[in-house]
């Protein structure tokens, strides 16, 4: 499916793309699994090390595909208008 914008066609930007996204959702996931697993040795006597690993890896998980991989997009955009 083609858009067009300003007499230009432009594809969807994840077209063709698959296997990286996945990689990257994989990736992605299992930072977001080892969050969740770290909370499993939290104690009462021991509560910092699982908790700012938890925070860590929840916050690289949701920050990583937001800030990093979501930017491509602006850089294509940029390109196109040169």
């Amino acid at each position: 499916m083609t858009v067009y914008s300003d007499s230009k066609n432009k594809a969807y930007s994840g077209q063709g793309n698959l296997g990286s996204s996945l990689a990257a959702f994989a990736v992605m996931f299992v930072l977001f699994l080892g969050s969740l697993y770290s909370l499993s040795f939290w104690t009462l006597e021991n509560g910092w090390l699982p908790g700012l690993a938890c925070l860590v890896l929840a916050t690289a998980a949701f920050l990583i595909p937001q800030g990093i991989m979501g930017r491509s997009e602006i850089k294509v955009e940029e390109q196109e208008q040169r």
